[in-house]
């Protein structure tokens, strides 16, 4: 057992698009960033690594980067994390994420995003507070093996558990038993959750999350000669009162990725601010005549957009749609993709039979990208047609879009503050005693 009841507790939920941290008990995280980080590759002599350690987590805009060509001196990558380190750009800065089709791959980005959460944002020594991680419904052991040794070699944390979820959206309803629909930004789960565990048999996933449907917006605007341009590209010059021009910068050594990195956050606000779900299947010919909507770039070009802004959201439903946006043909196979009703409606059945009826009833719908308008009633209105007539479908989404983008975060947060579960923390001298493997039996 660690601690007791006024033990306070960090929580921290690592996504694919975002990374949410905060304290335990409290409403929403203080700390809400990017989970890609910024990556220059540098030379330094090798008397110069512990320097270089130290300031890592740190953005120095003004760090002069030399000797690229230097083959004697040792290569380290230097990382720049969270929003305004990667709003600035810098020569040769490439943006690299950990994950790797919604599982971890590269640990020391992981190490230094947590770094950042703790020394950054929340200003906090890990040596003296619980943690509480997040984990995908279909992690591996291993990776939870991993998080631990982090987090206890690493920060030295007192102690540590780590909650699936599909689990922590549920508790954050206040409910034990629920069919969990998060749709985020790397991909979608469908997971139905049974007295607090994972029914890992009925797990469902989709690679189309809200970064996939950005890129569909942005190949779409494309297609119709509407050029993104980033931030950085440009500088906006009042030549009379109220009269601007657009001057063009160009930066040579500005690297692809942190272009495409740039021009995602501006289609990703695009695609928030004008998507919905369309009520009924995305047809071209119906959705012709639809209504313009307007949208103000940031170099001050003024854009219209008509049917993409219910072509787009309707790939969560159809995922053939993929096939007639220009340059996305290639993106995904759509033979094996399914839609989000016959997502819910497989993981149902492959549940036991007791079960069904509650888990029709009680579908929660979280990840930012169930926040778009209108996907809590399509969702609801295409279960209805393509269930049994025995099942009463229900699904429940949280009116507001915060809580809906943060229920894994709110329901770490709800349970890490609860005085029964102070006894369910895996300490750092179990660690110490049984080794990293042992987290498997403390966080089932």
């Amino acid at each position: 057992m660690y601690g007791g009841d006024e033990v306070s507790a960090i929580v921290i939920d690592l996504g694919c698009h975002t990374c949410k941290a905060g304290y335990a008990g409290e409403d929403a995280p203080k700390a809400v960033f990017p989970s890609v980080v910024g990556s220059i590759e540098q030379t330094e002599a090798i008397n110069d690594v512990k320097s270089e350690k130290e300031s890592e987590h740190i953005s120095d805009s003004k760090s002069n980067l030399k000797g690229f060509d230097s083959e004697k001196a040792k290569i380290k990558r230097k990382l720049y994390v969270g929003t305004q380190a990667l709003g600035f750009r810098r020569d040769h800065m490439e943006v690299i994420s950990p994950f790797k089709d919604g599982v971890i791959t590269d640990w020391d980005i992981v190490d230094n995003i947590w770094a950042h959460a703790f020394r950054e944002r929340l200003i906090i020594d890990p040596k003296e507070l619980p943690m509480l991680l997040s984990e995908p419904t279909s992690n591996a052991p291993q990776h939870r093996e991993r998080m631990a040794e982090l987090m206890f070699e690493n920060y030295n944390v007192p102690a540590l558990f780590v909650a699936k979820n599909a689990v922590l959206t549920s508790f954050a309803s206040g409910r034990a038993t629920s069919l969990v629909v998060d749709s985020g930004g790397g991909s979608t789960t469908v997971a139905p959750v049974h007295d607090g565990y994972v029914l890992q048999k009925g797990v469902a996933t989709s690679p189309i999350g809200g970064e996939f449907l950005t890129e569909c917006m942005a190949k779409s605007l494309e297609s119709k000669g509407i050029i993104l341009k980033p931030r950085y590209s440009f500088k906006r010059k009042e030549v009379r009162p109220g009269d601007f021009q657009v001057v063009d910068l160009v930066f040579p050594n500005t690297t692809e990725s942190y272009k495409l990195y740039s021009q995602k956050v501006i289609a990703s606000d695009i695609k928030e601010s004008v998507c919905r779900a369309p009520d009924t299947p995305y047809d071209e010919k119906a959705y012709a005549n639809i209504p313009m909507t307007s949208y103000e770039l940031p170099d001050g070009q003024t854009i219209e957009i008509g049917a993409d802004r219910f072509k787009v959201p309707d790939v969560l439903f159809n995922p053939s749609l993929v096939q007639t946006i220009p340059g996305m043909e290639n993106f995904l196979d759509t033979a094996s993709v399914r839609g989000l009703p016959q997502m819910v409606i497989e993981s149902i059945n492959k549940c036991d039979v007791d079960i069904r009826r509650e888990l029709f009833n009680t579908i929660l719908l979280s990840g930012g990208t169930a926040s778009m308008q209108q996907l809590k009633e399509r969702l609801e209105k295409d279960l209805i047609e393509e269930s049994p007539q025995a099942a009463r479908v229900k699904v429940l989404a949280s009116g507001n879009s915060t809580e809906r983008r943060f229920s894994v975060w709110i329901g770490g947060s709800i349970l890490a503050s609860l005085g029964s579960f102070q006894q369910m923390w895996f300490s750092k001298g179990e660690y110490e005693e049984h080794g990293a493997s042992y987290i498997q039996r403390k966080c089932p």
